[in-house]
């Protein structure tokens, strides 16, 4: 089995090149799971009903997210119904939506994708390892196959998840900074892992957004309005072979396109 996860999508203007371009991409990698990260799809902050539905006609079939999982209200009623869209499971049991889905792929197996949210220079939730351990004991006996979104700043906090629950996921990924790392590799247990997928998004940017409005805030210091980048658009991920029966990765290679 085959799992592609894309990085951050940035901006709505990033969802007809994944149209265009992601059905074909799907198919000649020969993924049989498509996961994307979506909590920047809504031009830089948050997600949409509108949004996600558009992210799954283009060919994604689940969607992770992170810290600006709530930052649109319509959201919050789709979080609670959808069983493709998740939010990190850090976050208080009243919030909407759920920390973890298992999701039926093309060949039949059951992929358990459980999200979760640093700890370190991000938002005070809740114990990440505890909240992981929490999903996973939850699941029991319902996944043939388990993949991780860490949705993460610090690269060594992801390490050290990736390593704590290595060869009880198949996959661990993180996302958030929007660049990729040059760390794939398959850990001691059996883990794929990456550090950061990288971003779905324009390419000539400042982590998607316009420089301009960066570089200002940067050098100023004065509120400055953030706005999505235009431009050339690409896309960045990683594709991850699995052997369902055992559970574990035995390649994972960078994708761009």
């Amino acid at each position: 089995m085959k799992i592609l996860v894309l990085g951050d999508v940035v901006g709505e203007l990033t969802l007809p090149f994944l149209r265009d371009r992601l059905w074909e991409q799907r198919r000649a990698l020969g993924a049989d799971l498509v996961i994307a990260n979506g909590e920047n799809v809504c031009d830089i902050h948050g997600i949409s009903p509108r949004a996600a539905e558009t992210l799954f006609a283009a060919g994604v079939d689940f969607i992770t997210t992170g810290n600006h999982v709530f930052d649109r209200r319509d959201v919050q009623v789709f979080l609670n119904d959808s069983h493709s869209v998740i939010r990190p499971c850090n976050y208080p049991a009243v919030c909407p939506g759920e920390g973890s889905r298992v999701i039926t792929a093309a060949d039949g197996w059951r992929v358990l994708v459980v999200n979760v949210s640093g700890s370190v220079f991000m938002d005070a939730l809740g114990d990440p390892f505890r909240a992981v351990e929490n999903e996973l004991e939850r699941a029991r006996r319902t996944y043939d196959v388990a993949v991780l979104d860490i949705h993460a700043e610090a690269t060594s906090e992801k390490l050290a998840l990736a390593r704590h629950f290595d060869g009880r996921f198949a996959v661990i990924f993180g996302t958030h900074t929007h660049v990729p790392t040059a760390d794939e590799q398959i850990l001691p247990n059996g883990t794929g892992y990456i550090t950061d997928v990288g971003m779905t998004g324009p390419i000539h940017s400042i982590l998607g957004v316009n420089p301009t409005d960066v570089i200002e805030k940067m050098r100023t210091h004065m509120p400055r309005r953030f706005t999505v980048a235009t431009g050339e658009i690409a896309a960045q991920g990683a594709l991850f072979d699995i052997d369902p029966v055992v559970g574990k990765c035995t390649s994972v290679r960078r994708i761009k396109f």
